[in-house]
This record gives C-alpha cells, sequence and structure tokens, in this order.
C-alpha cells in the first residue's frame, strides 16, 4: 500500500482530448509506462475515456477521467479545480485536443471560424494558462506541451478555418514560456507539430499514398512517435520556446 508521502511524489500528467484512440491516447499511455498518474479529458467520448483510464490503471497509474468543454473557459476552470483536488498537483500537460473540419473558402461562415478558434486556439490558451499557473505555484515547476501542426508553413487546399487557428499555437508557446518562466523559472512551455502520423480513415487510399510519398522518409508516422517528442522535451530540461515538427521530412520535402 502506498503511503501518503509516495503518493504526492508521484508525477501527474493532463492529456486534454484523450478519450478515444487518436495522439492523445498514446502519449497518455506512454506517460504512465513513465511513472505518471493520468488525467484524461474528454468532452463527449465518456465511455472510450473510461476505457482508456481502465488501461491505464491496469499499467499501475492512477488514473481519472474529466469532462470539459474546451470552447469555454468555465467548463476548463472547473476540470482543473477538479484535477487539483484529485491529484494534487500537476506536472505535465499536453493539448491534443483539436477539431479539424474540411470547407471550402467560399461555402466558410463565421462560425465556422468562430468554432475553430474556439476550440483549437482559446481552448489550448485556457489550458495552458489554468496548468501554468498551478505549476507556479509548485517548487518543481511542469512542462506544458501544444500540439500545432506541420501545415501551418505550408497550408493545403480546404482548411481554412483549421489553419488560421491552428497557426495561433507556435506565438502562444513562445509567449506562455516567456511569461511563465517569468513566475516560475523551473516551468517550460514547448510545442509538436505533428506530420502525417495517423492519416484520417476518410481519406482515400490514393490521398493516403499521396501524404506518404510527400515525406522524404517515405512512410507514414505513429502517434507514438509524437508520444516520443513529448518524452524528450520532459527529459531535457534545458529546453522552453521551441516547436519541434515531427513529420517525416514533409515540411521540407
Amino acid at each position: 500500500m502506498k503511503t501518503s508521502s509516495e503518493e504526492t511524489s508521484r508525477r501527474v500528467a493532463l492529456i486534454t482530448g484523450a478519450g478515444k484512440r487518436r495522439v492523445g491516447y498514446y502519449i497518455a499511455q506512454t506517460m504512465a509506462d513513465r511513472g505518471f498518474d493520468l488525467a484524461i479529458h474528454y468532452n463527449r467520448s465518456r465511455e472510450e475515456a473510461r476505457q482508456t483510464v481502465a488501461s491505464l490503471i491496469e499499467k499501475g497509474a492512477r488514473a481519472a477521467e474529466f469532462r470539459a468543454d474546451v470552447s469555454k473557459p468555465a467548463s476548463i476552470d472547473r476540470m482543473f479545480a477538479q484535477i487539483q483536488d484529485r491529484f494534487g498537483r500537476l506536472d505535465l500537460l499536453v493539448t491534443s485536443a483539436a477539431i479539424w473540419t474540411p470547407t471550402r473558402l467560399e461555402e466558410m461562415t463565421p462560425d465556422d471560424v468562430r468554432r475553430h478558434f474556439e476550440v483549437n486556439a482559446l481552448g489550448t490558451f485556457w489550458c495552458c494558462r489554468a496548468a501554468g499557473l498551478m505549476m507556479a505555484q509548485q517548487p518543481e515547476g511542469g512542462l506544458i506541451v501544444t500540439i500545432g501542426d506541420w501545415a501551418v508553413e505550408r497550408p493545403y487546399l480546404n482548411y481554412p478555418a483549421y489553419f488560421v487557428s491552428k497557426g495561433c499555437i507556435p506565438a502562444m508557446t513562445r509567449m506562455l514560456a516567456v511569461e511563465l518562466a517569468h513566475r516560475n523559472p523551473a516551468i517550460r512551455v514547448n510545442c509538436v507539430h505533428p506530420g502525417p502520423v495517423m492519416l484520417p480513415a476518410a481519406l482515400s487510399k490514393h490521398e493516403k499514398l499521396q501524404a506518404i510519398r510527400a515525406t522524404l522518409l517515405k512512410r507514414e508516422g505513429s502517434p507514438r512517435h509524437i508520444a516520443k517528442a513529448v518524452e524528450f522535451f520532459w527529459d531535457n530540461d534545458f529546453i522552453t520556446g521551441v516547436c519541434l515538427t515531427v513529420d517525416g521530412g514533409r515540411t521540407i520535402a
């Protein structure tokens, strides 16, 4: 049986958007293997989040699911209060919750743009703010890893609302690195830009082949490559304000 000191010494990670088996899920599994306890965020995927939590508990981690609509700051604030009550600390935040909806420029509405900004930009920022203010109170500080997208440098067609919202992430990462280090020099903020690591199921075989051929390495990546990037940022405590592209060379191909 764990003692109270052992409980409080455990590192705690919050992974947003980790209920479904997408990138956040694999990051959560990887950090559980590293000895972290996990707060798993979901919005609508309650059953999937519970299954994820059960799999983490099997690994020996303390884990719990927390619901929040990241487009609403009040919902985010409630989630962080619940995490504080449940775990008492937060050492790692990874913001993998996002929406990605194709819409032609001619068919876009203001609501399309607003919704993407509310989830991808405001949601990321407010989660980082809440996490950073928690970490500022901890002598050990903590690490925040935002999730961007390689294609903010080379946007492709039919995702204008997505790209303008994700384009905020690099500047947000650098700004937060400055702001939070000012409050506690032990807080670091970095970003991962994923490439083709989990191609959408809706893509045709031809579209998937095109995406793979467009990389220098001529193969699809895996969500575990993104998890390894998060591990790298955790292990190297002299890196902050950096955006790391994990795309098989797609950006420069």
